[in-house]
């Protein structure tokens, strides 16, 4: 079998898991590339890759593959409202020898303070662009044993989130069928190309990707398809992304159009959630710290040029970042996740200073869901950030040694290194981190637990 058909095998979503992952096998067997070992002190690191579990391209062993392709050390993945890519990401990682990491992303209300008061972000927009009182939140390194855990505690977000996006639908069809195009039949085009059946969730951008597809089928790839956004929705398409859609062999087209649409079309349809899909925040925090896991605010900052083109320029936390931050703290979050080139120097070094003050371990990762986006993140390599690489590898070692034995959980009081501050018990573990044998980091963490226990730190 030829290279290229190996890889759609490893990244083909009807195959299965086992599938994808004999092929990922067989593709690295044949490759045997020495030139492809890194070192894990400057090698590149991403920690928030979205999988077909959520909204991608791409497949646990695909984006593991691709991954370690452009030179990264370590991948995790992250997906909305579903740990699903779980258990084939870790074995993908191991296939190909770097580090694994996993967890999922929510969106969590900040609407109750205090005493069943109003809290202080109720009616503020905090990172989510299309709700106030409403956030981004991820829970990252979750150990083994408590991915079925987490699959229960995800199951009534994710059936509220596709209650949600049916109703949207109606609306959406409502427009498609002004404009003379085809309606969308939800189980067929949004329910049918996402993987909810086997435990993932569903997005918006699973309707916007239908309703791309419908507008596709209407106007073709080229140059009719911007002006028939213009005359049939009011959408102005910039002439950069004009220049895309009038090249119908554009192979990011899909993802191109589908940017527009988030940004332009989304508002027009979009359903405000509630507190069944949107739990509070202290919910979730509290089912990180039973499962010894690590939840993360999602920090977005403020938005110059979006990245991935899907959002405007647009405030966000900057105006009230300090007192955010108290507020983040009394609700038992225990780290901070952001996007390193979504952001300027001085909201990075801003967010580093902050999170130092008020004790959050720090996670870097760029939300992977385009086939445009690079892998790269070369940020983390300049000086002001390399910390975020030792934060990764201590992240994967939380992970492992926490699949030994919760106790070894990074902020377990039971863990036998509790007494050291958290800057020293992140060295630590980065150190056994950097250290695994990452074809079999669960062996090497059962030994850095004995070490850990022998007091050899």
């Amino acid at each position: 079998m030829q290279m290229e058909e190996l890889q759609k095998e490893v990244n083909n979503p009807a195959l299965g898991k086992a599938g994808r992952l004999k092929a990922l096998s067989y593709l690295e067997s044949k490759a045997n590339d020495p030139s492809r070992l890194f070192d894990r002190s400057s090698a590149e690191i991403n920690n928030h890759i979205h999988t077909i579990y959520s909204f991608s391209p791409y497949s646990p062993s695909m984006a593991a593959f691709l991954a370690r392709n452009a030179g990264l050390g370590a991948a995790g993945s992250v997906d909305h409202d579903s740990i699903a890519a779980a258990d084939e990401m870790l074995a993908a990682c191991a296939v190909l020898g770097i580090g694994g990491c996993v967890g999922f992303e929510v969106r969590v209300s900040f609407k109750t303070g205090p005493e069943g008061k109003a809290g202080p972000f109720a009616a503020r927009k905090l990172n989510n662009p299309d709700s106030s009182g409403y956030a981004y939140m991820t829970v990252q390194g979750i150990p083994s044993q408590s991915i079925a855990a987490a699959t229960e505690f995800l199951e009534p977000l994710r059936a509220e989130r596709l209650r949600r996006s049916r109703a949207m639908v109606v609306s959406t069809n409502d427009l498609l069928r002004e404009a003379g195009l085809p309606e969308i039949d939800f189980d067929r085009d949004v329910y049918g190309g996402s993987k909810y059946g086997e435990g993932g969730g569903i997005t918006e951008r699973h309707l916007l990707a239908a309703m791309a597809e419908k507008i596709i089928l209407k106007y073709g790839k080229g140059s009719l398809l911007a002006e028939g956004l213009k005359e049939k929705f009011g959408v102005i398409v910039s002439p950069k992304l004009t220049s895309l859609l009038s090249d119908p062999g554009n192979p990011h087209y899909l993802y191109d159009l589908l940017g527009i649409l988030k940004a332009e079309f989304l508002p027009r349809v979009f359903i405000q959630p509630d507190e069944k899909e949107c739990v509070p925040a202290e919910k979730v925090t509290a089912f990180a710290g039973s499962i010894s896991a690590i939840p993360a605010y999602a920090y977005l900052g403020d938005v110059g040029e979006s990245p991935t083109g899907d959002k405007k320029a647009e405030k966000f936390e900057d105006d009230y970042i300090e007192e955010l931050f108290a507020e983040l703290s009394r609700l038992k979050f225990l780290a901070l996740t952001y996007m390193p080139p979504r952001n300027t120097k001085e909201q990075l070094r801003n967010l580093r200073k902050l999170a130092a003050q008020w004790g959050f371990m720090e996670i870097s990762g760029v939300d992977i869901n385009s086939s445009r986006q690079s892998f790269n993140c070369p940020e983390v390599l300049l000086d002001d950030f390399r910390h975020l690489l030792d934060t990764t590898w201590a992240l994967i070692a939380h992970e492992r040694l926490a699949s030994v034995d919760k106790r070894y959980g990074l902020f377990s009081e039971n863990n036998p290194l509790a007494s050291m501050d958290l800057p020293e018990r992140l060295e630590a573990y980065a150190g056994f981190g950097k250290k695994f044998d990452l074809y079999y980091p669960n062996e090497s963490a059962a030994n850095a637990a004995a070490e850990i226990d022998k007091g050899r730190v």
